[in-house]
């Protein structure tokens, strides 16, 4: 890989530093002599899978990767670079944190880093973070924790607090990467040797954005074999028989509609607050040469982490100047005592705000269930459409039969006062029209 190293002016400290620290010169020499480096952080731009980016590298060798004053400057001067010349930031991180012998002088480049992060994202710009061993203290906190994508190496060491600063019986399970990933915190765990593919294939999709913004085509809907499903033009004759189509094990769900209607994608995972959702599958694709963000429900009822981490595709997207497809397949939003301990009211409507909010294009395709409120906060309020063998309804026929206080034979009657087909649907204003159908494949 070819790389052209960012040169800063490097600023002339005073005898062992800010504070004096006894040692602290003799120190940088040792650190200067056995990495051949003369900071903790290389700086430059270079092509990774032939997508050029502004690359952040920490030397863990020196000092233990920590940052100080001629880090932070280092720092300041690639995020200017990424700026002015347009390219996304990719940080490798491996760090133990700010560098104590420069007390407090090296504690507020947090902020000079985080500033600058900042400047970054308004400028439409994606920051990818690599989490190599160990990724502590405020090099997580900043430049990591706050990237768009969160890449890990597994078994990495990641946590704000270091190994000889956590509490003595704290678990280290929590402080690895695997951890970090079930909680929502990381997004993918990359071995080392697939990471520059990863990393290509994450440049490839969040730089391909493809001019302006424009709305994107719903794919077609699917059918697992001939005669195993509608096809275009069968469409459910009463409101029980949408129902029971849309409930049926053999349909297509998210999995398969990702498969046939993109080329590649990659996913992002958590909500960055401690949750993760499986059946709320959200990511970036390309379709004809041009990326496509999607948040796709998987045919479970969402968790408030589900609807957070859709909010956040959807704001990233946003930012980036990317389409965003919504896949609508739920019974409905999770409502046991875990989910409102979570804040379901909240997480479903950050989510409808951050649809609401999106200046770009959202195209919404229900594929199964429409279950009420769960449902309706991903869907493109005036550009919603429906699959042959989805339905969708304020509430399940079941659950309004027994609220009316009928009886279960009712049901079925219930289902067709409710007009929850898609058809229904369309003559209501509420859909654009049912997508045709074919075989995946």
């Amino acid at each position: 890989m070819q790389f052209e190293e960012i040169v800063t002016d490097e600023r002339v400290q005073p005898v062992d530093g800010p504070l004096g620290w006894p040692g602290y010169d003799t120190a940088r020499t040792r650190a200067a002599e056995s990495t051949g480096e003369r900071e903790s952080v290389v700086c430059g731009t270079g092509r990774i899978g032939g997508r050029r980016a502004v690359l952040i590298a920490f030397e863990f060798g020196f000092l233990g990767g920590s940052l100080g004053e001629r880090t932070g400057d280092r720092l300041v001067a690639a995020h200017e670079a990424a700026r002015a010349a347009r390219l996304p930031v990719v940080s490798l991180i491996a760090t133990g944190g700010s560098r104590m012998q420069e007390g407090m002088r090296a504690l507020v480049q947090l902020q000079r880093v985080a500033s600058e992060s900042a400047r970054t994202r308004a400028a439409g710009l994606p920051q990818i973070a690599v989490l190599r061993d160990p990724a502590t203290g405020g090099g997580w906190a900043t430049l990591g924790a706050s990237a768009d994508v969160i890449l890990a190496c597994p078994g990495a060491q990641i946590g704000f607090a270091g190994s000889r600063v956590r509490p003595a019986d704290a678990d280290p399970a929590a402080y690895r990467a695997e951890s970090q990933l079930a909680t929502g915190h990381v997004d993918q765990l990359v071995p080392p040797e697939r990471l520059a593919a990863t990393l290509g294939g994450w440049l490839r999709l969040l730089t391909a954005a493809g001019g302006p913004p424009a709305a994107v085509t719903p794919p077609e809907g699917l059918r697992t074999a001939p005669g195993g499903g509608p096809t275009a033009g069968e469409l459910p004759a009463d409101g029980w028989s949408a129902v029971q189509r849309a409930r049926a094990l053999a349909r297509p769900r998210a999995g398969a509609y990702l498969d046939a209607h993109f080329e590649e994608y990659q996913e992002i995972s958590g909500d960055r607050c401690g949750g993760v959702d499986p059946g709320m599958r959200c990511g970036f694709g390309l379709r004809e040469g041009r990326t496509v963000a999607f948040a796709a429900q998987c045919g479970t009822a969402t968790t408030p982490a589900g609807f957070r981490t859709a909010a956040r595709l959807v704001r990233l997207a946003d930012r980036l100047g990317i389409p965003v497809l919504t896949l609508v397949d739920t019974p409905g939003a999770a409502n046991d005592a875990d989910a409102e301990r979570g804040g379901a009211g909240a997480a479903i409507a950050d989510c409808f705000a951050a649809v609401a909010e999106a200046r770009v294009p959202v195209t919404t395709l229900v594929v199964g269930e429409g279950g009420s409120g769960g449902a309706l906060a991903l869907c493109a309020p005036g550009n919603t459409w429906v699959t042959a063998d989805s339905y969708f309804s304020v509430i399940a026929p079941e659950l309004a039969a027994a609220i009316l206080k009928r009886r279960p034979e009712e049901v079925r009657r219930t289902a067709d006062e409710l007009r929850l087909r898609p058809q229904d649907l369309v003559d209501l204003g509420l859909a654009r029209g049912v997508v045709p159908t074919r075989l995946p494949g």
